[in-house]
């Protein structure tokens, strides 16, 4: 009965300092520093609240009091946003599931097969009485006693080919539509970022777009193909992204709302 009781805790790691907003318990990061207001931020460790040296405590626990209502939302999206990308997390075992391309495909250990130098097969079968919900299965060429980082590391080399080949066919689909021209793509494995331009024409995307469907994929290509055109984030560069994807701001959103699966 306590615990059903209990306030809600959010606690920073490096928590120095405590406030109790409305039914939640939040211990927040305090930082002193050469700025003129007192500023709060919400990360994926909790609340950080930044204030001038000569702001008095009193004064940092009203300004936090204040600011119940947004530290509240954002502490309780930032909370379920984690829950969803721990849910989303692939145990990595014969009969997984992992999205490719948006839609789920169950992985298949299957010794049987060395697949040459591509390192597995995607294989779709129709479901029986349903045609039109096919069963996608990633056949990977392991042995069944294959340990999980093994599978993981099969399937990552797989995906990342795929992601090679796949956003090479988009750039070269795309690069026309913007009057732009690209000479390099690199994958990367940033944590926090989709993709990258340079204005010497090369291209970074990060392969765990592979998890996405194409349209959102599309999306971050053409994002970065217009950089090539505009190197900011200015109304024109938007403007040069809705020429060719109208509906970038939903999926966008997608981007940004959309659990990837932990690896």
């Amino acid at each position: 009965m306590q615990q059903v009781l209990a306030p809600a805790t959010y606690r920073h790691p490096a928590a120095t300092r405590e406030a109790l907003l409305g039914d939640m318990v939040v211990a927040y990061q305090f930082r002193r520093g050469k700025r003129r207001t007192i500023g709060f931020s919400v990360g994926a460790e909790g609340l950080v609240v930044s204030a001038p040296k000569w702001v008095p405590l009193y004064e940092i626990d009203k300004a936090v009091q204040e600011k119940t209502g947004w530290i509240v939302a954002k502490l309780q999206e930032t909370r379920a946003r984690h829950d969803r990308l721990e849910a989303a997390r692939i145990d990595w075992r014969d009969g997984a599931s992992l999205p490719f391309l948006g839609e789920p495909v169950t992985l298949v250990i299957d010794p049987r097969h060395a697949f040459g130098s591509i390192g597995g097969e995607l294989k779709i079968a129709e479901l029986a009485g349903d045609p039109a919900a096919p069963q996608k299965t990633l056949h990977i060429g392991l042995a069944q006693d294959a340990t999980a980082e093994q599978i993981r590391d099969s399937v990552q080399a797989w995906l990342m080919r795929q992601a090679k080949q796949i956003f090479t066919e988009r750039l070269n689909h795309f690069a026309p539509h913007l009057g732009v021209q690209w000479r390099k793509l690199s994958l990367s494995s940033a944590g926090t970022r989709w993709g990258s331009a340079s204005a010497d024409g090369a291209i970074r995307l990060n392969w765990r777009l592979i998890h996405f469907k194409l349209s959102v994929i599309d999306y971050v290509v053409v994002h970065e193909l217009s950089h090539l055109r505009v190197m900011d984030h200015s109304p024109r560069f938007w403007d040069t992204v809705r020429t060719v994807v109208p509906d970038y701001a939903e999926l966008r959103s997608q981007l940004k709302d959309e659990a990837v699966p932990r690896w």
